[in-house]
C-alpha cells in the first residue's frame, strides 16, 4: 500500500549561497507574455471580423430576412467562410509562428488546436447541409439530387468531397475514445491527413466561391491569408528547424536506462546555447536512424541544459520510444524547439513546488537544476505506478543532496475515492497533502507536468488549497 513517505533529504554540500529569486524576471516575463497574447488575439479578431464584413457586403442582411432559399443560401455562406477561416487558422496554430507560440504557449494552442478543429469541422458540415437544402429548395429538387449535382457537375467539388472525407477522418481518430485505441504513431500519420484535406477544398473556393471572387478586397484577403498559411508551414516547420539542426549538428551520445521501463538519451553539438533553450522547454525530436525517422517525438528537456549538452527522458510506451532504447552514439538528430511557457523566468514566488507524474518529471528535474532556491525551499513530489518505474531518480538524488531539495514519493495504483490524482492508500485528500507539503503556500509557484486528466485533478485541488492561478505553471501536449 503506497502512503507519502517521508522526504529524502540530506545535509546540503557546503555551496555559494543561492542567488536571490527571480522576482523581476518573472514579471517580466509576464507583462512580455500579455503583450504577445494581445497581439495574437487581436490578430485572430481581425481577421474574424474581415470574414463576416465580407458576408455582409455579399447582401447577407437583406437574405436573412428574406427567409426561404434566400436565407438557407446565406446561412451556408457564412458557415463556409468560417469554417475556412478556421481551417486556415488550424494550420497555422501548428506550423510553430512565434506569434502565436509566444502568445498562447504551447498548452494554449494545444486546447486551441482542438477547439477550432471540431469548430471548423461541425461548421463545414452546417455549411454543405444549408447549401444543399437552400439549392435544393431554388431548384424545387430533392435534396439528394442536389448533393449530387453539387459533387459531379460544380468545378472542384470531386476534390472537396475528397477533402472532406480525409477531415472527417481526422475528426473521428481525434475523439478521446477513438484516440485510445490507436497508436500515437498511427494516430500521428492519420491525424496529418488534415493538411491534405484543407488543401483538397481550395480549389473549389476559388472556382465556385463567389465569397472568395466577388471583391477585389475579397480576392486579396484569401489569396494573402492562404500564403501566409503556406508560408509559415514552409519556413517554420521545414526551414528553420532543418536549419538550425544542420547548425548545432546534435548527434547522439549516450543512451541508457532510465527506470525499468524509461530511456535516457543525451545529445552534444556545436553552441548549442545558441538556441537560448530553457530547462522545462521541450523539442519535437527527429532520430536518423532510419526507417520511421521522419516521426517526430515531443519530449521535454529531463536536464538542464549545457553550452554543448541537451538531454532528454522518455517513458517507453510505444514503437517511437522504444526506438529510442536502440539508438547509436553518433545518430544524427533533427529538432524543432524550443517551445513552451513552463520555465523559472515564469515564476515569482521563493519557493518552489514541484509535483510530476510518470515522465512528466524528467522536465521538473531539470528546472530544479538550473533554478535558483536555498536548501529546502523546493519541494519535489512524484508520482508513479510502481518505485521501480520512476524516471531521473540519480539526478533527484543529487538535487536531495547537493541543493536541499526536498523529495516525496507517491506510488501506487491509483485511488478510486476521494482525489484521484493520489495513489491508494493516502487517506488525506489532496488539498490537505498540499498543504502539509507547503503551509505557507502564498510563497510558493507551483510547477505540474502529467497526463492531462491527472494535471486537472491536482489543478483542483491547488485551487481548493488557495493557489492563485497565476502562481500554477503547467503544459500540456495531447491534441
Amino acid at each position: 500500500m503506497a502512503t507519502l513517505t517521508s522526504p529524502r533529504i540530506a545535509a546540503p554540500a557546503p555551496r555559494t549561497a543561492p542567488a536571490a529569486p527571480p522576482f523581476p524576471v518573472g514579471r517580466r516575463s509576464s507583462r512580455s507574455r500579455a503583450v504577445w497574447n494581445a497581439v495574437a488575439v487581436t490578430v485572430i479578431w481581425l481577421t474574424s471580423l474581415v470574414v463576416v464584413a465580407l458576408w455582409v457586403s455579399g447582401g447577407a442582411v437583406q437574405d436573412l430576412f428574406a427567409g426561404g432559399a434566400a436565407m438557407l443560401n446565406t446561412l451556408g455562406r457564412i458557415t463556409g467562410l468560417v469554417s475556412a477561416n478556421l481551417l486556415l487558422y488550424q494550420v497555422l496554430l501548428m506550423a510553430r509562428i512565434p506569434l502565436f507560440e509566444r502568445g498562447f504557449g504551447r498548452d494554449g494552442i494545444t486546447r486551441m488546436h482542438r477547439l477550432v478543429g471540431f469548430w471548423s469541422f461541425w461548421l463545414l458540415v452546417a455549411h454543405i447541409a444549408l447549401l444543399v437544402a437552400g439549392y435544393a429548395a431554388q431548384a424545387a429538387i430533392n435534396p439528394f439530387v442536389q448533393l449530387w449535382q453539387f459533387i459531379w457537375e460544380y468545378p472542384g467539388m470531386l476534390l472537396a468531397t475528397a477533402g472532406t472525407i480525409l477531415l472527417v477522418m481526422v475528426v473521428v481518430t481525434s475523439i478521446r475514445k477513438s484516440r485510445r485505441k490507436l497508436r500515437y504513431e498511427s494516430w500521428h500519420l492519420l491525424h496529418l491527413y488534415g493538411y491534405l484535406g484543407v488543401g483538397l477544398a481550395i480549389p473549389h473556393m476559388l472556382w465556385t466561391g463567389a465569397d472568395f471572387l466577388t471583391s477585389p478586397v475579397a480576392t486579396a484577403y484569401w489569396w494573402s491569408l492562404w500564403a501566409v498559411t503556406a508560408a509559415a508551414v514552409l519556413i517554420w516547420r521545414l526551414g528553420i528547424p532543418a536549419w538550425r539542426s544542420w547548425r548545432q549538428g546534435l548527434r547522439v551520445s549516450s543512451v541508457r536506462r532510465d527506470g525499468s521501463n524509461g530511456v535516457e538519451v543525451r545529445m552534444t553539438g556545436r553552441d548549442v546555447s545558441r538556441l537560448r533553450a530553457e530547462a522545462g522547454q521541450f523539442f519535437v525530436w527527429r532520430f536518423l536512424d532510419g526507417a520511421g525517422w521522419t516521426r517526430g517525438h515531443p519530449l521535454s528537456l529531463a536536464a538542464a541544459p549545457t553550452a554543448s549538452e541537451l538531454t532528454i527522458s522518455a517513458r517507453i510506451v510505444g514503437d517511437g520510444t522504444r526506438r529510442m532504447t536502440t539508438l547509436k552514439p553518433g545518430t544524427r538528430v533533427m529538432f524543432e524547439g524550443p517551445y513552451g511557457h513552463m520555465t523559472e523566468s515564469a515564476r515569482s514566488g521563493t519557493k518552489l513546488l514541484m509535483i510530476g507524474a510518470g515522465a512528466g518529471v524528467a522536465p521538473l528535474v531539470s528546472i530544479l537544476e538550473g533554478a535558483a532556491f536555498a536548501p529546502g525551499a523546493a519541494t519535489l513530489l512524484t508520482r508513479d505506478h510502481s518505485d521501480a518505474e520512476a524516471l531521473r531518480l540519480d539526478a533527484i538524488a543529487r538535487l536531495v543532496s547537493q541543493r536541499g531539495v526536498r523529495h516525496f514519493t507517491l506510488n501506487g495504483p491509483r485511488s478510486r475515492t476521494g482525489s484521484a490524482w493520489l495513489p491508494a492508500g493516502v487517506s488525506a485528500n489532496g488539498r490537505d497533502v498540499i498543504r502539509s507539503l507547503a503551509p505557507d503556500l502564498s510563497a510558493y509557484d507551483v510547477y505540474l507536468c502529467g497526463p492531462v486528466p491527472w494535471m486537472d485533478e491536482v489543478k483542483r485541488d491547488l485551487r481548493a488549497a488557495g493557489v492563485s492561478s497565476t502562481r500554477i505553471h503547467s503544459e500540456a501536449f495531447a491534441v
